[in-house]
């Protein structure tokens, strides 16, 4: 069963104003302190600090700007929300780009926050018609992503280049032909950029496998297929050819997808929320590994300091009208929450959290160069 993200971040983008990048970075106007977020852990006797890469967070939606649907709900509070998630051990965030606006944020993003926040380059399949709709020609914006994403990379803040692929769930947001032409002129710049690459696949697996085998040569870094929702026998297929497996909320919705996820290689497998989207719901066939860590049980590998803040416990979550300061928004997933992913896939895998965080962490900084 395939997820159909909301479509709030792609419909009519075209007609409603958008934040530039420096518009967006003014309006949040709080210095990060990395020393800040992570004290009150360590004071709380945590010996064994949990150790995450949230490799997929969209931090540019105008919902950590408290912009609901073109409404400001409340203030920006997007420090706090990379502040909790230091805090709850998420120590490396990539911020995906969708298209060349939300990218230069990403990488803007990444500049503010330096050594946390790292970038991705690219256009999303259903913001495909963003080429031939923007008011620069198509290859001029393909020539504007390219170097955006070049000079990120050669400053250490673009670290993949995505979020691209097929998305054959939403063609009404853009046409077959023009995502499969896009696909394969984005990849065009990903051979000559150098960077792993960070990929998406809804309802497209034939076409996507068929075309990225094409260039496997050119492409020697490979990349990840994240919010991984496809079948077994399509893991097992991205797997051999030397793609990685990345794995949110959305991921672990069904029976089928937990089978799935328990037979991704270990050495294979990456975390991510997706946030603000993909949150693990009480509907979903994962909710059930959830038990134990809702009722703070402690588990195999969970330090008594970790369980306290892992995976969003410990913060107040309340509706967006409700809003104060150092509060979680309830339906707005945070890359805080990525210790619940962990706690699911672990169970489902039978492995430790503490086995699995590790794993995942160490394939992240290995592919995309973040560092031990």
């Amino acid at each position: 069963m395939n997820h159909l993200r909301p479509l709030c971040r792609f419909t009519n983008s075209f007609l409603k104003p958008r934040l530039n990048s420096a518009i967006f970075l003014k309006i949040h106007n709080h210095r990060f302190n990395m020393s800040t977020a992570t004290n009150g852990v360590l004071e709380a006797g945590q010996g064994d600090k949990p150790r995450y890469v949230d490799i997929g967070i969209n931090l540019t939606d105008p919902v950590y700007s408290g912009i609901y649907y073109d409404t400001q709900r409340h203030p920006a509070d997007l420090p706090s929300v990379i502040s909790r998630a230091v805090t709850a051990g998420c120590q490396k965030l990539i911020v995906t780009g969708s298209d060349l606006e939300e990218s230069r944020k990403a990488v803007e993003l990444s500049k503010e926050y330096s050594g946390v926040l790292f970038a991705t380059v690219g256009v999303h399949p259903c913001s495909c018609l963003q080429f031939l709709k923007a008011p620069k020609t198509p290859d001029k914006y393909l020539q504007e992503l390219e170097s955006l994403a070049l000079e990120a990379k050669n400053t250490n803040h673009c670290v993949a280049f995505g979020e691209f692929g097929l998305d054959y769930d939403r063609l009404t947001l853009c046409p077959k032909d023009v995502q499969l032409e896009y696909f394969e002129k984005q990849l065009d710049i990903a051979t000559r950029l150098h960077l792993p690459l960070f990929l998406h696949s809804r309802a497209a697996h034939g076409d996507f496998v068929r075309i990225l085998k094409a260039r496997l040569e050119e492409l020697p870094k490979r990349g990840v297929v994240h919010s991984f929702t496809g079948t077994k026998e399509e893991m097992e297929e991205l797997v051999a050819l030397g793609f990685d497996i990345g794995v949110n909320g959305c991921s672990l919705k069904t029976e089928e997808n937990l089978e799935v996820v328990k037979a991704i290689p270990m050495e294979r497998l990456q975390i991510e929320t997706d946030g603000p989207w993909c949150e693990i719901r009480p509907s979903h066939a994962s909710s059930k590994w959830l038990k134990g860590f809702e009722e703070g049980k402690e588990g195999e590998g969970i330090s008594e300091g970790e369980k306290s803040i892992e995976g969003g416990k410990g913060w107040k979550s309340v509706k967006k009208e409700k809003w104060v300061e150092g509060v979680m928004i309830k339906g707005r997933n945070e890359p805080c929450m990525i210790g619940r992913v962990a706690w699911v896939v672990a169970g489902v895998k039978g492995v430790s959290v503490k086995q699995l965080r590790e794993a995942a962490s160490k394939n992240s900084c290995k592919m995309f160069d973040l560092g031990t």
